[in-house]
């Protein structure tokens, strides 16, 4: 009998945890779908049948189909690790090589797991209004994340004449989703030596050389 007011006391848990696994699903389901087949041919009714869940459950959970699409697109971010990104920045800080290759192994690993997501965003996005809002504020993101970095390093560390919006753009130019696709797909490249070169050639573009 000892073990029923255990079970009454964290039943609340095993709810909390059984919504987080049935939305998990529903994203899962919502990401397989629409890389699959495509934004406009998915249904939420496609969506609920692929989770095995309701098509109530999934309004309930995501509000709606750009709701779902969202959700997809807050786990992309969250497979690539934004908390170990932040960890990186903070054990290199006063290092800006160091926080350059933080960032693209950021990036490395966003494409990796999740880049036909934010291919998805972009080109449905083009007839689409909500999406192509979801994938601005993917971009906003990214450039807010490096314009915080690199207003914290000290004057001088950006090349001379490089201001630190150039310096986004810069970044933004090089570390794109296209030049991982181009290089993984059509060129043999592993992510791994996607992410070294991106470092090498960010501390190359975007930093001082230091003094001989």
């Amino acid at each position: 009998m000892a073990s029923e007011p255990a079970k009454r006391r964290y039943a609340s848990l095993h709810r909390t945890a059984q919504a987080h696994r049935t939305r998990a699903r529903i994203a899962g389901a919502a990401r397989r779908l629409f890389t699959g087949q495509g934004w406009a041919a998915t249904t939420v009714r496609a969506v609920a049948d692929e989770a095995g869940v309701s098509v109530p459950t999934v309004y309930a959970a995501y509000g709606d189909k750009t709701g779902l699409i969202r959700a997809v697109a807050d786990a992309a971010d969250l497979s690539a690790g934004v908390d170990r990104l932040v960890a990186e920045l903070e054990a290199a800080e006063g290092d800006p090589a160091r926080q350059l290759a933080a960032m693209a192994g950021y990036d490395r690993r966003l494409y990796e797991r999740a880049g036909e997501v934010i291919l998805l965003l972009r080109e449905a996005g083009r007839t689409e209004p909500e999406l192509a809002t979801a994938y601005e504020e993917g971009r906003r993101r990214g450039d807010a994340t490096r314009a915080q970095v690199f207003a914290a390093w000290p004057d001088g560390t950006l090349r001379a004449g490089l201001d630190i919006p150039s310096a986004i753009d810069i970044y933004a130019a090089l570390c794109t989703i296209d030049v991982y696709t181009t290089l993984t797909a059509e060129r043999g490249w592993p992510p791994e030596r996607i992410e070294e070169w991106w470092g090498a050639v960010l501390v190359r573009e975007l930093l001082a050389a230091p003094p001989r």
